[in-house]
């Protein structure tokens, strides 16, 4: 059983532009499937309709084998409301911007959802919160906010918000493209921990070296269709001709 499965799924909008032309994909336990690609190739869409902020124009998405979306006479039917909201159970989502509340301590903005959404008693979330800020090395940042912390520690508290649900995916969404190459470096390195530690992830990242580094798969995405897909090896050293033009505009 995968994780996540979405096949030939497609995304037109409004303005007629298709921007996803039939994506299949699958994730497994434990497997880290990172997402490369120009700019404008369907990335980050591809992970917001994974996440259900983006609503797909067709196709069909299963998380842990129950089926989320499907397509009936060529247009996505989702599942409904109360199911979507278990479905949301199954990952976490860390954005590029953080997205944490400003007004709230570092401690709250993890514990936040704990407790408003999954309805955990403030006593477990509170000892949930701290647990998940001590892998991230911020123990003693619990009381601090967010304008308080560099770009890097507050992107620690973001994946630790997200841990805290007890996710089965973690989805990222370029996750330093917002720090600068120190910052990042300790982003990555948390990530690569949570690699070690069997957690299924699916990044979207213009780290090319990392991604090669990190992943059990790279999916490179070309203008809305997946032009490869297989191990880091077989990808970046592949003979697909936008790859190499690609690779090669990152190296100039």
């Amino acid at each position: 059983m995968y994780y996540l499965e979405m096949k030939n799924v497609k995304k037109t909008f409004e303005d007629g532009v298709q921007i996803l032309k039939g994506i299949s994909l699958s994730v497994s336990q434990g497997e880290v499937v990172s997402i490369i690609g120009p700019s404008g190739s369907g990335k980050s869409t591809l992970l917001r309709i994974a996440t259900f902020l983006t609503d797909m124009t067709d196709g069909e998405m299963y998380y842990m084998g129950s089926p989320a979306v499907t397509s009936v006479n060529g247009q996505a039917k989702y599942a409904a409301p109360g199911e979507l909201k278990k479905f949301r159970e199954h990952f976490g989502l860390v954005f590029q911007q953080f997205n944490l509340f400003p007004s709230m301590t570092v401690l709250r903005n993890v514990t936040d959802a704990l407790i408003a959404v999954k309805k955990v008693p403030k006593a477990e979330a509170l000892e949930k919160g701290r647990e998940v800020l001590a892998r991230m090395n911020l123990a003693d940042k619990e009381n601090f906010y967010p304008a308080q912390l560099s770009g890097g520690q507050q992107q620690r508290v973001a994946i630790a918000r997200a841990l805290a649900m007890s996710p089965d995916i973690l989805f990222f969404d370029e996750p330093t493209s917002a720090l600068d190459p120190e910052l990042t470096a300790e982003v990555l390195h948390v990530i690569q921990g949570l690699a070690e530690q069997n957690m299924t992830m699916v990044i979207v990242t213009h780290e090319m070296e990392f991604a090669r580094k990190i992943s059990n798969r790279v999916i490179f995405m070309d203008k809305g269709v997946v032009a490869a897909d297989g191990t880091p090896e077989e990808v970046f050293n592949s003979d697909n001709h936008r790859m190499q033009e690609f690779l090669g505009k990152l190296s100039q």
